[in-house]
């Protein structure tokens, strides 16, 4: 990471292939703007856990309450919060799950992580 982040800025030209090579060992899509800022929103070593975890964490068979503790975890905003983010989004077809936690509607004020998952699992996308 912190050899892309030096590519970006003393060789520009061979960083989109690192970045590429990156993305294909980890399964991201990170861009060239995530390497070189990676530090304004981050340590090295969050930026490491993140993209050593998969990209797109759907769990088969995934349980309301394994769903409840995730929601959980991400209310107790800490670092592991965007990988909680994305666990949910990924096992969940509510188009807008993070604004169900992060900007509830005046229903879900003060919801409970079971209340949540409820209102993410009574989503379903209309057949067009």
């Amino acid at each position: 990471m912190e050899r892309i982040a030096v590519l970006l800025e003393d060789r520009p030209e061979v960083a989109g292939e690192a970045i590429a090579a990156f993305n294909a060992m980890t399964g991201h899509d990170y861009t060239d703007l995530e390497f070189a800022e990676y530090y304004g929103s981050r340590s090295l070593e969050e930026f490491a856990r993140e993209a050593a975890r998969p990209a797109r964490p759907v769990i088969a068979d995934i349980t309301r309450e394994e769903l409840v503790e995730i929601v959980r975890r991400l209310l107790m905003a800490t670092p592991e919060s965007d990988y909680y983010l994305r666990l949910f989004e990924a096992n969940v077809s509510h188009p807008r799950v993070s604004d169900l936690v992060f900007h509830p509607s005046d229903a879900l004020k003060n919801a409970s992580a079971e209340q949540i998952v409820d209102e993410a699992l009574r989503y379903r996308p209309i057949a067009l």
